[in-house]
């Protein structure tokens, strides 16, 4: 006892320090996650760097140049194996067309008061050894903002041989410089077609400095791509009328070899044939490192040992899952999630005038003036669903981000919730969609830009607190010297202790210093608490104007902006529901309500507030009950929305799916529960919801399954599985009660077939999807899908 109070004050006074240095531990990051390979700061406005290629092996090939993560490539994936935020990670793409596979190694260095310095490897070798793979790569850095960026190699105007150095300062950075530097085995391109009329400017470096206009760095692909043309354009001109052919791509699609005045946009193009490798440093002056192949070489070794280490205590494999395979995938899942994580910057358009003619009766306030308007611009850490289709934040998404993201490491899952939590206006509203900026604009279709203050979506950001507090009272119940990474030996009489203060970990301080957590929880209550308000305030539901009879007269929710087909704010969207009707009462939202009573209920507990508390554990008895008394329907033995017909009279809207599974995905049903058993039916019966590939969104039983577009009538999707998952194992499989056994077995074959049916369709495709088909199993939409379907990784190791 007397150790671990020692070891509880050691933390504690260590810990402000500690933070910080944390908090500078994830200033640089792959933050450019809609790039396959993309760098920046966790900067408003400041350096940014990424990679482009494309095959010189043909003309047409430059017409394909990889930069944005795009489904169209037709990439055979691209795959973080290892990551870990404050350290670095491995990226694996294969590009057919190309015949290469690059591998992305980015290595973390840190020092200074500056965020540390950086590298990357980037390096590449033919799929198929037999097949000629030429290819062109153009790295480039661009400054935003205050600051200067310049090259400090000579210029040349037949390019450079040798390495690249650039150097450049910003108020936030401070001075550092950015080399590239080739590998001393690489083979350029010097035989082709009209070689001996290009002999100046073969196998060299060539490169290019330009000016770009503010807020447009994020364009260095097409400034790139349309110099390279026009010196193509150049370089082919003497050949248009030649009969001797076209001159090796090689030779003609390069950069001009030209600096101008004032340029902020720097982009190095090396063009080689077959296998290759070149590493890029990023040194802060003040980090007073200097860094090397060496450094690059062994950090990477010694990275990968390391996070395949941690990977085996963070998440073991359970005896049915435990082949190096099975962890091989679980391990890019949860590293491609982290690897997804992006940095944005920028304002948002927002319309608080707009209302459909169903809401606007029920607003409480005259609606402000219509049309949509620039707010202030924001930042955001976010974890991202898909780089390739949704490369921004999603509030319905980040909450089981941040649950994945937290069993890794709970300080970087903090980071991330507290840029959530502050983007909570005055009065209590987050977008459910966070397109900061015209980089995040520019993938977005323009019906979705348009964010509105009075919808709401699943406040799935609750799951995230909750799970931080689980992990802190689990940490806190079994604490112990292992757990704390001290070396504690004592002596014969228990007097005298001696600690190997290296060993400890500089991870998890929220977990090990119960100060920091506390603070942590206080720092963002009030605004949460003002979130929560604004939920009950603008998404309460009609109870009494329909004579609905219920123990509470307040606890009714339905979700705001809805159409006659779709419920986007809902997260399910063109699930069926009943008519759009300013009466509905939704049972996804009550559900979503009770859960976030809950969780405000632990917060206020942990903090002491017992005022709050109560008035937490008041209101949420209310809505348990109401869930109860307004949406079971005994004939129908589910539970149900609640609508209003022709004859203006409250009826049951009864859809056999995810909806019906609600009160039980989200723990809210005691295990004895007289309904609990009829949901298990539902959940459990092949004519409905089961399949050998998971729980499917609608009954297949339904007239409407596969219908329409078919995005949640009936697809499989992995975080829905998930929270049914967590249910059983952690209460209704677990505790004793009628349905337990039912429930184990239930528990048991469930997460077989999902862990299954993903890895198999990892294997064959390359990629983990968006939803899976609800007959066949086969990824569909969005690929790579590692935002929520990367749970898979916790599904096998259980960790719920």
């Amino acid at each position: 006892m007397i150790i671990h109070l020692f070891l509880l004050f050691f933390l504690s006074f260590r810990g402000t320090s500690a933070l910080e240095n944390d908090t500078q531990s994830y200033m640089w990051g792959t933050y450019r996650p809609n790039l396959y390979f993309g760098v920046r700061p966790r900067l408003p406005q400041s350096v940014m760097s990424g990679l482009v290629w494309f095959g010189t092996q043909d003309y047409q090939s430059f017409q394909q140049s990889r930069h944005a993560c795009d489904q169209g490539d037709g990439l055979g994936g691209y795959t973080w194996t290892e990551f870990d935020p404050k350290e670095g990670g491995v990226q694996v793409i294969k590009d057919p067309r190309n015949n290469i596979k690059i591998t992305t190694e980015y290595l973390k260095v840190p020092g200074g008061q500056h965020g540390g310095s950086w590298a990357a490897r980037i390096k590449g070798e033919p799929i198929d050894e037999d097949v000629p793979s030429r290819l062109s790569l153009v790295f480039y850095s661009g400054i935003e903002g205050l600051g200067g960026l310049e090259m400090e190699t000579d210029e040349d105007e037949n390019g450079i041989e040798g390495p690249v150095k650039l150097a450049g300062n910003s108020p936030d950075l401070g001075d550092f410089t950015i080399r590239i530097v080739d590998a001393p085995d690489n083979n350029g391109v010097v035989h082709g077609s009209h070689a001996d009329s290009f002999v100046q400017r073969i196998d060299k470096t060539h490169f290019l400095g330009v000016r770009t206009q503010p807020g447009e760095v994020w364009r260095a692909r097409d400034v790139v791509m349309q110099s390279i043309i026009q010196h193509a354009q150049e370089a082919l001109a003497p050949f248009r009328d030649s009969t001797r052919g076209m001159p090796d791509p090689s030779f003609t699609l390069q950069l001009p070899d030209e600096v101008y005045t004032g340029s902020n946009l720097f982009a190095i193009q090396k063009i080689f044939d077959g296998k290759f490798e070149f590493d890029v440093f990023y040194e802060s002056k003040s980090a007073k490192h200097a860094l090397s192949a060496t450094t690059l070489t062994n950090g990477i070794a010694g990275l990968k040992e390391k996070l395949s280490r941690r990977y085996d205590e963070k998440f073991p494999l359970p005896s049915d899952f435990s082949s190096p395979s099975v962890k091989e995938f679980s391990q890019s899942l949860t590293s491609s999630l982290m690897g997804g994580v992006g940095y944005f910057y920028g304002a948002s358009i927002v319309d608080p005038g707009f209302a459909h003619e169903w809401d606007e009766d029920e607003d409480e306030t005259a609606p402000a003036e219509a049309g949509a308007r620039v707010v202030e611009p924001k930042g955001l850490l976010t974890a991202t669903p898909s780089r390739s289709f949704f490369p921004r934040g999603f509030y319905w998404d980040e909450g089981f981000h941040l649950i994945h993201i937290g069993e890794w490491d709970t300080d970087f899952s903090l980071e991330i919730l507290k840029d959530w939590i502050d983007l909570i206006d005055e009065n209590g509203w987050i977008a459910r969609e966070q397109i900061l900026g015209d980089e995040a604009r520019s993938k977005v279709p323009a019906e979705f830009v348009t964010q509105v203050p009075s919808y709401a979506n699943p406040p799935t950001l609750t799951m995230a607190v909750t799970a931080f507090i689980d992990r802190l009272k689990t940490y806190q119940r079994g604490l112990s010297d292992s757990e704390l990474g001290l070396n504690v030996n004592l002596g014969m009489d228990n007097s005298q202790a001696s600690f190997d203060m290296e060993s400890e970990s500089n991870t998890d301080l929220y977990l090990k210093n119960p100060e920091l957590a506390q603070e942590f929880l206080r720092s963002i209550y009030p605004k949460l608490r003002r979130h929560y308000d604004w939920f009950r305030r603008t998404q309460r539901g009609q109870i009494k104007q329909y004579g609905r009879k219920a123990r509470s007269r307040t606890e009714g929710y339905r979700w705001r902006g809805r159409t006659p087909t779709h419920i986007l704010t809902s997260g399910m969207d063109d699930y069926p529901r009943g008519p759009a009707h300013a009466g509905e009462l939704h049972l996804d939202l009550i559900s979503w309500m009770a859960f976030f009573t809950r969780t405000m209920r632990d917060i206020a507990s942990y903090l002491g507030e017992m005022d709050d508390e109560q008035s937490f554990i008041d209101i949420e008895q209310a809505i348990l009950n109401n869930i109860e008394d307004l949406h079971w329907s005994e004939e129908d033995q589910m539970y149900c929305d609640v609508g209003i017909d022709t004859d203006d009279e409250s009826v049951f809207v009864c859809h056999k799916g995810y909806l019906s599974l609600f009160p039980l995905s989200l723990g809210l049903l005691p295990p004895s529960s007289p309904h609990l058993g009829p949901i298990l039916d539902i959940l459990g019966s092949e004519e409905h919801l089961w399949s050998p590939y998971g729980i499917r969104s609608l009954s297949v039983s339904h007239p409407e399954f596969g219908q329409g577009e078919n995005y949640w009538k009936g697809p499989i999707w992995i975080q829905m599985n998930y929270m049914v998952l967590s249910s059983l194992h952690k209460i209704y499989a677990k505790e004793p009660g009628p349905h337990q056994a039912r429930a184990q077995d239930l528990y048991s074959r469930l997460r077989k077939n999902i862990i299954e049916n993903v890895y198999k369709e990892y294997e064959r495709t390359g990629y983990v999807w968006e939803q899976y088909d609800a007959l066949t199993g086969e990824g569909r939409r969005s690929h790579p899908f590692t935002g929520w379907s990367s749970l898979v990784a916790l599904i096998i190791s259980e960790k719920y």
